[in-house]
């Protein structure tokens, strides 16, 4: 089989075996592939200020059962990736906020793409 090099591709799988490296956790503290989309997803709607309550990450569907997904929140808040917080007059909803830690993470993630970026521009 012939070994096709393209920048473009070269460029993403340099950026998947940095993020590989950066996404080690402390042994027992791993994210498994469905925790990490699960993460993501509050966090994207975190960061474009409208914050996912619990209800409506139990409500994505395309990330498993309402019950799978109350035990992956779980699991996140027990390895201090994830928070809540009610909002003042509404002790109703909770929501879904990123700790310190995910946010270290993330920023991991962030630097590791743009090494990937400064090695293929050079």
């Amino acid at each position: 089989m012939k070994n096709i090099k393209s920048p473009f591709a070269s460029a993403y799988l340099r950026f998947l075996q940095l993020a590989r490296a950066v996404q080690a956790l402390p042994e027992g503290e791993e994210m498994d592939a469905n925790e990490l989309a699960l993460l993501e997803a509050i966090v994207l709607r975190w960061h474009e200020d409208k914050p996912m309550t619990v209800r409506e990450a139990i409500g994505l569907e395309r990330l498993g059962s309402p019950a799978t997904l109350h035990k992956r929140i779980t699991r996140l808040r027990d390895k201090d990736m994830l928070g809540t917080l009610n909002l003042d007059g509404d002790r109703r909803a909770k929501y879904l906020t990123p700790t310190q830690r995910s946010l270290a993470y993330f920023d991991h993630l962030g630097k590791s793409l743009t090494q990937v970026h400064q090695t293929t521009s050079a």
